[in-house]
């Protein structure tokens, strides 16, 4: 680790492209695992294998965050300066993530229905390289990647939805601590940032950039909030689907 983290430092983009290529490995070690015959027959292979990669990263980082501050609490104190060696690594290695999710959306030709989810990562990956260049903000990024904490649920929902078992009983468990998560490691999360950037806002490097940031990731996950609450718990009519019986693509909350 001590060897590691420096060469990081040195090298951020480059570092990023490696933990990309790394993820797309994992993409493709993913597609050698069976997928449900309902997901081939519906047409979602390519949506179940991207969730897939997704929840492997979500399993990850999100354990990785909550670490990071239990170990180092000021992590959670000072999101401006604060960081440890594996904090950067972690904001690191989440960054090649979102490129690869960014580039197989749009390489595999997803990027009209799922224009949502790139306006998210260009959000996050401009915030996160920021911080792997500058040094700064790297706690900020730590704690913002408590969201992954409910992404496994959300994932999870999307995958048992696609696999059409949306009447049974681990849905319907998982649909309850889904809304528990997401209000806890998303809502709360959100909230605690912008409460930082607002109340710090005066002397804060770039400041006015992360709090345009802030704002408009608020706005998605008021949305996306909203969206999950009609589609899990408010009665509506069934969605209609496409003449070929198909839904949508979209990797973000649509139903």
């Amino acid at each position: 680790m001590d060897a590691l983290v420096p060469m990081l430092k040195s090298h951020p983009g480059s570092s990023v492209l490696v933990f990309s290529l790394i993820f797309r490995v994992i993409h493709r070690l993913l597609q050698r695992l069976p997928v449900p015959k309902v997901v081939e027959r519906d047409g979602h292979t390519w949506k179940w294998r991207n969730l897939s990669v997704s929840m492997v990263h979500s399993l990850v980082t999100g354990t990785w965050a909550l670490t990071c501050v239990v170990v180092w609490p000021e992590t959670l104190i000072n999101l401006h300066s604060y960081y440890t060696p594996l904090s950067y690594l972690l904001v690191c290695v989440s960054t090649g993530y979102f490129v690869q999710d960014a580039g197989d959306i749009i390489l595999t030709g997803h990027a009209r229905a799922s224009w949502e989810f790139l306006i998210h990562h260009v959000l996050v990956i401009s915030c996160f390289l920021y911080s792997l260049y500058t040094e700064l903000y790297v706690g900020g990024a730590v704690v913002a990647l408590f969201v992954e904490v409910n992404s496994v649920t959300l994932h999870l929902r999307l995958l048992l939805k696609l696999a059409g078992v949306q009447s049974s009983r681990l849905y319907h468990i998982n649909k309850l601590i889904n809304i528990i998560t997401y209000v806890t490691f998303r809502l709360f999360t959100q909230f605690y940032l912008t409460w930082y950037i607002v109340q710090n806002y005066t002397w804060l490097d770039n400041g006015f950039f992360f709090l345009i940031a802030i704002m408009m990731m608020n706005i998605m996950i008021g949305i996306y909030f909203y969206r999950l609450l009609r589609a899990d718990f408010l009665p509506r009519r069934k969605t209609s689907v496409g003449q070929n019986g198909m839904h949508n693509s979209k990797k973000f909350l649509t139903d």
